[in-house]
């Protein structure tokens, strides 16, 4: 059974066709391709029942699918074989209410690097081609350029986690514009449109969204209390202030790609100015490009 018979075989989803191959869902049909759902792990959901609450409040938010990404860092070791046995453990209590796919966050770290060569599958979003990529909030180091380049040559599709809340990043939003011309995407936390990261990591949001630098929110769910795994009134937001089918992009179409190792369908260009080379010729003048489905 393929990924969109599941959808409309789990809780009944309403949903239109848009062509031969593209599904639209329902507003409230979100896939969450960021948490920290699988308990002991690392510094997400302790317990099991902890878990269980995490996923049963995912499910009434209106979160359908869900990639678990524990972190793959030196402060916590990953571990694809216990990694798979929590998410079964959780998906066994859960009766079909909750589609649970597993991933990892990963970090940039020398180790990390020459594993992911070899076994790309073990660290990728639902062992597909897309892997979410964390960076320490003190240091980015120089190569860091090269090597999310060799990611990409290696056939992965990079994914920057939370960047608005990075304060590096956000006192060098060029270097995140560069990495995004380069081929990477970048994936920010609901909570963070909510100000729950404080004024900086919503100012950012804001200004990245009005340029097109989004692709993806995610919940990066931790617990049941300070980091919920909930999208939907950041969905609103999005609905509210830059249309539906936007919101659609970033919170359903997206995420499903991902999801399923597709090219992302909704990609907006960023403006001339940005990341480019100063040095580089202007760019020749071509249509605008909008969301499309």
């Amino acid at each position: 059974m393929n990924f969109v018979s599941n959808l409309l075989l789990f809780r009944g989803f309403s949903c239109f066709v848009v062509n031969s191959s593209r599904v639209r869902y329902s507003r409230f049909h979100m896939i969450d391709i960021h948490c920290h759902i699988l308990p002991g792990l690392d510094d997400g959901a302790d317990t099991l029942d902890t878990a269980c609450a995490m996923a049963e409040m995912a499910i009434a938010d209106g979160i359908t699918h869900v990639i678990a990404t524990p972190h793959a860092s030196q402060n916590h070791t990953f571990v694809p074989e216990l990694v798979k046995q929590r998410r079964d453990e959780i998906q066994a209590r859960l009766e079909g209410k909750l589609i649970l796919a597993t991933g990892c966050d990963f970090h940039l770290s020398f180790e990390n690097l020459q594993d992911i060569r070899e076994n790309p599958s073990r660290y990728t979003l639902n062992q597909k081609n897309y892997l979410l990529v964390e960076f320490a909030d003190y240091s980015i180091p120089p190569l860091l350029d090269q090597a999310l380049h060799n990611l990409q040559l290696s056939g992965l599709r990079p994914i920057i986690t939370h960047p608005e809340r990075n304060p590096l990043i956000r006192a060098q939003p060029e270097r995140l514009y560069r990495w995004l011309r380069q081929g990477c995407y970048a994936q920010v936390t609901a909570q963070s449109l909510l100000g729950k990261f404080g004024p900086s990591a919503l100012e950012m949001t804001h200004q990245w969204l009005a340029e097109g630098a989004i692709h993806f929110f995610a919940s990066d769910g931790h617990n049941l209390t300070t980091r919920p795994m909930k999208l939907k009134e950041a969905y609103d937001m999005i609905a509210k202030s830059h249309g539906d089918e936007t919101a659609q992009a970033l919170f359903v179409e997206n995420p499903l790609a991902a999801f399923e190792g597709r090219p992302l369908p909704c990609v907006p260009e960023l403006p001339e100015e940005l990341g480019r080379d100063e040095s580089a010729p202007p760019l020749p003048k071509r249509r605008k490009r909008f969301w499309f489905f």
